[in-house]
């Protein structure tokens, strides 16, 4: 049951308490008052009682019409109090209707701050935290819980900006030593006198370089993709998606994988570049994390879907794949840095989209995408 319907049984309830104890109060009163009990209309009315109510007067029973109704005073005090107690109690429920309705009201308006609260809350996330209550009114304690939600967020932001800024200069400032590696080592390794022990070494090293330099865009994409994106413009997804698998082509000759492309016009409002890394790490992943001879197929209608065939994964280690530098055991071997999906996802939440994966049912893995499209479509 919801808060507002349960603040409302209470106004209600306690209106009912309140009202019932009324109606008792007022029929105790009026039994006590009534002034005919034991009396009869015929009889004359005592001294004491003509003196109390005037306004009664005591008449002979042979001057009253003849189509008079003589009754007790028992009875008519009966009638009375019979009377007053339906009448109050039609009354009660007739007033209890309208509490309640009025509670529903009261209840709701006391209510809309924390309404304003949940909704922010719900907008909130890590990419978006500049949305604040800012709760007008007076200083209560709704007011003080919406200020201090506001600044919860305040330093919730802090600390994000704090964090992404640390892993955007660390990985700008790793950058550099890694390029003047790669250079000593290519000028080591093009020595006439290197031997073949030190070329063998140098490959190595370059290597490891290379792997490091990857790690470290993909940490610099990461963070700017968590950051949101600064600036938008219109992108056809279908062309993203062929100019990735022309860049993929090699990778997929030296693999002997296949492409699969059914597609068609899909137009995205965001960043160019970051969808082209979406793109292509999926890409990338569903090549390298296949099997010799083994296929990837995209699709791409209401979503972006790429499947790829490749060893069995196992469905309780499918939400891991998405957490940075995660990866299955048998992937270890791979040229990847586990980065991959973590990017697509931040990319996807950058475009306000959503990703999802699951096991290919013959082995592999199948991957959803799901970014907004625009209402523009291309004249035919």
């Amino acid at each position: 049951m919801k808060l507002r319907t349960r603040l409302t049984a209470w106004y209600a309830g306690v209106f009912l308490i309140a009202g019932i104890a009324l109606i008792g109060l007022n029929y105790w009163l009026l039994a006590e008052w009534m002034p005919l009990e034991g009396m009869a209309v015929s009889r004359a009315l005592p001294t004491e009682a003509a003196a109390t109510y005037p306004g009664i007067a005591a008449v002979e029973a042979g001057v009253l019409p003849a189509d008079t109704l003589v009754v007790s005073g028992a009875d008519f005090a009966a009638d009375t109090m019979n009377t007053v107690l339906w009448q109050s109690v039609i009354a009660l429920l007739v007033a209890a209707v309208i509490a309640v309705w009025l509670g529903w009201v009261v209840a709701g308006r006391v209510l809309a701050p924390l309404h304003s609260i949940t909704s922010t809350a719900h907008r909130l996330e890590a990419e978006q935290l500049d949305r604040r209550i800012e709760l007008d009114g007076p200083p209560d304690e709704l007011k003080e819980l919406a200020d201090t939600f506001d600044g919860m967020l305040d330093r919730l932001a802090s600390s994000f900006d704090s964090q992404k800024r640390f892993v955007a200069n660390a990985s700008h400032e790793l950058r550099t030593p890694l390029a003047v590696q790669r250079t000593l080592i290519e000028v080591a390794l093009g020595a006439p006198d290197a031997s073949d022990d030190i070329r063998r070494l140098g490959a190595h090293l370059l290597d490891t370089n290379e792997r490091s330099e990857k790690l470290i865009d993909g940490l610099l994409l990461l963070a700017r993709s968590d950051r949101g994106l600064a600036t938008r413009e219109l992108v056809w997804l279908d062309e993203v998606i062929d100019d990735e698998i022309e860049t993929c082509a090699a990778l997929a000759a030296e693999k002997k994988v296949t492409f699969g492309v059914r597609s068609r016009r899909y137009l995205v409002d965001g960043d160019p570049v970051l969808l082209a890394h979406l793109v292509g790490n999926l890409l990338r992943n569903a090549v390298l994390y296949n099997e010799p001879g083994g296929s990837v197929t995209v699709e791409l209608d209401r979503e972006l879907i790429v499947s790829n065939t490749g060893p069995t994964v196992p469905a309780q280690a499918v939400p891991g794949l998405f957490e940075p530098f995660r990866r299955l055991r048998d992937r270890t071997g791979t040229a990847g840095s586990g980065l991959g999906l973590s990017i697509v996802q931040s990319v996807a939440r950058a475009h306000h989209g959503s990703v999802k994966a699951r096991p290919n049912g013959g082995g592999g893995l199948v991957v959803h995408v799901n970014l907004p499209e625009t209402g523009v479509r291309q004249p035919s």
